[in-house]
C-alpha cells in the first residue's frame, strides 16, 4: 500500500499526456474520418483507389510501426518532425481516421438508395440529404462502432512510450524499476479501468441521448 500511494503523484503526472493524445486524436481523427469516409463514396476512380489504397495500408500496419515510421521515416523523405508529440499525434491521427472512415463508410452504405431519391423528389440539395437525412441515421448505426474505437484509443495511448513520451506506461515502467515490486504496474491497471470505465459511461449516455431525439 505504501509503494502504491507512494508512486501516484508520477503516474497521475503521466496521465497527463495519456489524456491529451487521447483527446487530440479523437478531435482530430473523428472529423477526418467523416471526411474520407464521405469521400470513398465518389465516382472518381484514381481518387477511390487512391483512398482505399492508403486506408488499407494504415489499416494493414501497426500504429507503433506508423509512429516511429513518422518519426524516424519522415526525415527520410524531406519531412523533418523534431517534435515528439506532434509526431506522435500525426501517427495517432492518421490511424483512427483510416478506421472511422471505414466505419463511416460502412453506415452510408447502409442507408437505402430509396432515400436518396425520395429526398431529391422533394427538392433537397444533396447537402441538405445529407444533413438532414443521410447523417443523422449514419451516425446512430455507426455508434457503437465508433464507441469501441475512442475505447481502443484510451489503451492504444500507451504506445507513445515508444517515441520516449512520458505517459501512463513509461511511468509505471519506471516506478517498478525503482521500487523493485509489481505494484506500480497494478495502479497503472486501476488508472486505465477508471479511464476506460468513465468514457464508457459518457458513451452509453451520449447514446441514450441520439436514441432518444432520433
Amino acid at each position: 500500500m505504501d509503494i502504491a500511494l507512494k508512486v501516484l503523484p508520477s503516474l497521475l503526472d503521466a496521465t497527463k499526456m495519456t489524456l491529451e493524445v487521447f483527446f487530440m486524436t479523437l478531435l482530430l481523427s473523428l472529423p477526418l474520418g467523416l471526411v474520407l469516409g464521405l469521400l470513398l463514396k465518389t465516382k472518381i476512380k484514381w481518387l477511390n483507389y487512391l483512398l482505399n489504397s492508403l486506408i488499407w495500408i494504415i489499416r494493414g500496419t501497426p500504429l507503433l510501426l506508423q509512429m516511429i515510421f513518422v518519426f524516424y521515416g519522415f526525415p527520410l523523405l524531406g519531412f523533418i518532425i523534431e517534435n515528439r508529440v506532434a509526431a506522435v499525434l500525426l501517427a495517432f491521427v492518421i490511424n483512427y481516421a483510416a478506421y472511422f472512415a471505414e466505419i463511416f463508410r460502412g453506415g452510408i452504405q447502409a442507408i437505402p438508395k430509396g432515400q436518396y431519391e425520395a429526398a431529391q423528389v422533394l427538392g433537397l440539395t444533396k447537402l441538405e440529404t445529407l444533413k438532414k437525412i443521410i447523417m443523422p441515421q449514419v451516425i446512430k448505426i455507426v455508434y457503437p462502432s465508433i464507441g469501441n474505437e475512442i475505447i481502443t484509443l484510451v489503451k492504444d495511448t500507451s504506445l507513445v512510450y515508444a517515441l520516449g513520451l512520458s505517459e501512463l506506461m513509461k511511468a509505471g515502467r519506471i516506478a517498478m524499476q525503482r521500487e523493485v515490486s509489481i505494484i506500480p504496474l497494478i495502479d497503472v491497471a486501476i488508472i486505465y479501468l477508471i479511464l476506460t470505465g468513465v468514457m464508457t459511461l459518457i458513451l452509453k449516455y451520449c447514446e441514450k441521448k441520439i436514441n432518444y431525439y432520433q
